[in-house]
Order: structure tokens, then sequence, then C-alpha cells
């Protein structure tokens, strides 16, 4: 049973989980969940982002008993969305940092590191969006060179739309990220 360490609401829903669970499996988690609970930005949140399921085989399982509208849903109010919402850079795996190590019998829940979870976030780019990648630049304390790189290198190439938007959007995070330091705010 998973300790005081794994906060409610989650706790409760992933225990769950884990104790239906016939086999161990990763779960990479992006979006809402992963800026909350690793890098503590207050905002609500009600589902866990997960863009790859290890083992795969596991992914439909999970969908069918915590997705929306399952029995785990409807219980907790909160579900797990399962697959790949956003593009993320190729080489993430080798980043990945495990929340809860020890937690769960079953369960390992990984989540992005803060450049590779903002650059998730680049092709959407809703408002929430660029509030979660402003809270990662000064939780993560960015530096913005490497964000950049890791931009032009690991995600570009695997961007759809045209690239040139894709540029400015990263152009305008980068120069928010400067102003908000210029005033103080990291």
């Amino acid at each position: 049973m998973p300790s005081d360490k794994v906060p409610e609401p989650w706790r409760s829903l992933l225990a769950d989980i884990d104790a239906q669970c016939a086999q161990t499996i990763e779960m990479h988690c992006i979006g809402g969940f992963a800026v909350t609970l690793h890098y503590g930005l207050m905002r609500p949140t009600g589902d866990i982002d997960v863009w790859h399921v290890i083992p795969s085989e596991a992914a439909p399982w999970l969908a069918t008993i915590a997705g929306a509208g399952s029995e785990l849903h409807r219980k907790h109010r909160l579900h797990v969305q399962v697959g790949p919402v956003a593009t993320v850079p190729e080489d993430y795996e080798s980043r990945l940092v495990e929340l809860f190590p020890g937690e769960f019998d079953k369960l390992r829940i990984l989540v992005l590191d803060a450049y590779d979870l903002a650059l998730s976030k680049l092709e959407r780019n809703a408002e929430i969006d660029v509030e979660d990648v402003k809270h990662l630049a000064r939780a993560a304390k960015f530096d913005l060179d490497v964000l950049a790189d890791r931009y032009r290198k690991e995600l570009r190439p695997f961007l759809t739309g045209p690239e040139a938007k894709h540029d400015l959007t990263l152009e305008l995070w980068i120069e928010t990220i400067k102003e908000q330091r210029a005033q103080g705010g990291a």
C-alpha cells in the first residue's frame, strides 16, 4: 500500500490500479499531472496523461480499467488518458524521472524531465501550456540554450505543420521566460 508520499486523490486511484495489475507496468506521464505532482505547480487536473505504457500490451487494459468512463473513473473522479496526445523529444526515455519509487507493487510512474515536458506542450501551445512552461522554467531553472538545442535536435524533426510556426512558438516562449526572469520571477 502506498505511503503518504503519494498525495490524494492520486494515491487511491493509483493503489486501485496497482492492485489490479497482473504484471509490472511503466507509465510515462506528461501533462498537468506531471507538472503538478513532480514540478509543484498548484493547479487542478483530473487525469493522468500517459504518453507511453510498457509493456505496450498493457495500454488497452489500463485504458479500460482506469480510462474515462471506467469504474475507477466513476469511483475516484479521476482517470488515465492513454496514448500519444503530444509529440515528445526523441531521447526522452533516457531522462525520465520516477515518481514515488517503491510505493507500488506493480506500477512505476515516470515523468518527463522539465525540458522534455515543456517541449511536449509546444505543438498545442494553449494558454495553460504557456503557464506550465513558465512554471517549469522557474522550477527547473531552465538553461535556455539547452531548451533550444533539444528542440532543434530532438523535437523539430518530428513535428507536424509549418516549421516556422513551431520555431516562432519556441522564440516567444524564450522571450517570455527572459522577461519573467528580468522581473525577478526566476
